[in-house]
């Protein structure tokens, strides 16, 4: 049986009559992610910035999850909001939720935006063996180790403010939700949906990005969506955050604001 879409935890701001630009981060992150971004696309967009159920303020139901099940919970928000149809914008599993309404609701999309995010992960292991350190230990140990490859070593010594914010993010998030977003990114497979996206697509990669590296992740999916279009910015796995206005300026212009 499908689990019932939840009620996701969400900040809506910008003029009400702006086209819609909804904002989806990544695992282990809250909405706050997106603070560079807010203010720039707040005059141009209405912003609709959202936290992924198990993480932030929305609730956390028993595990396992799937990315469909983040994608109900999306196209739920979007009926409770009266809004047919949205830019999307997503980073990382925000970008996974974003490729699944892509392929599978294509008409409530206007543009999709995919940053630093797959369409696949060939080798699970990684996920298995986070999902096993959560849930021995939590995801408070393992916030530090999760967040040096989110960063360049560069941008790491020049913003340790940022890095540790990032990591106190990354460990507040509810041990329950963290695991079970884990156990959806390992058996997560579009690579056969691509063709069925739609929407016009931009992916934007981290050229230092050892997460969701440009080969073979970006270009798959750019293979993959007909008509997609790929940006490669200096950075690694939080591009938004590591290069804000190189990301804000393309992430505005394909939304169409």
């Amino acid at each position: 049986m499908t689990p019932a879409p939840v009620a996701l935890h969400h900040v809506d701001e910008g003029p009400r009559d702006a086209p819609v630009l909804v904002l989806s981060g990544s695992l282990g992150s809250t909405l706050e992610m997106w603070r560079p971004q807010v203010a720039p696309l707040s005059e141009r967009f209405r912003v609709i910035r959202v936290d992924h159920r198990g993480h932030g303020g929305s609730p956390v139901p028993p595990g396992p999850y799937r990315i469909a099940d983040m994608a109900a919970d999306a196209l739920a928000l979007l009926d409770a909001l009266g809004l047919e149809r949205v830019a999307w914008c997503g980073l990382s599993m925000g970008g996974m939720v974003g490729m699944y309404l892509g392929s599978e609701a294509p008409e409530r999309l206007t543009s999709l935006t995919l940053c630093c995010t797959s369409a696949h992960f060939p080798d699970s292991t990684v996920w298995k063996d986070r999902i096993a350190a959560v849930a021995s230990g939590g995801t408070a140990p393992i916030a530090e180790s999760i967040v040096s490859r989110w960063f360049t070593p560069e941008y790491a010594a020049e913003h340790p403010d940022v890095v540790a914010e990032t990591a106190a993010m990354v460990a507040d998030t509810p041990d329950e939700g963290y695991l079970a977003c884990c156990q959806a990114l390992e058996v997560w497979d579009h690579r056969e949906r691509l063709g069925a996206v739609t929407v016009p697509t931009l992916v934007i990669a981290g050229a230092g990005d050892p997460s969701t590296p440009v080969t073979p992740h970006a270009r798959t999916i750019v293979d993959g969506i007909p008509g997609a279009r790929l940006e490669v910015l200096d950075a690694a796995h939080l591009a938004t955050i590591e290069r804000p206005d190189e990301a804000t300026s393309l992430i505005a212009e394909h939304a169409g604001g």
